[in-house]
């Protein structure tokens, strides 16, 4: 990120346990749950690349995708009957599992 009227970047903020919020038409906001105090404001060139930017950094955290996987992964067992994780011999890893009782892999 930068300061306004800097070339220079200052930072870069991990997007992980933060907060995304609309401001204004061109202004998004983003709080990070361990730093609630602190908002880092963001200005965009348009609505229209606000709402873009808003969207890419609530899908660049890695809680998103693993929710997705997830999603995706109960999704494709309830369809077929089997786990796509198990052929990479991932699918008992922690990271991975799901509340909703998708059965461990066969062993």
């Amino acid at each position: 990120y930068f300061r306004t009227d800097e070339d220079e970047p200052i930072g870069a903020l991990l997007l992980e346990q933060c907060r995304v919020e609309r401001e204004d038409d061109q202004v998004f906001s983003i709080v990070f749950l361990d730093e609630a105090e602190r908002k880092y404001l963001f200005e965009c060139d348009s609505q229209e690349q606000c709402v873009e930017w808003i969207d890419a950094v609530v899908k660049a955290s890695y809680e998103f995708m693993r929710k997705n996987l997830i999603y995706y992964r109960t999704e494709i067992h309830r369809l077929t009957g089997k786990d796509p994780l198990e052929q990479y011999g991932i699918s008992d890893e922690t990271r991975f599992q799901v509340n909703s009782g998708l059965p461990p892999a066969a062993t």
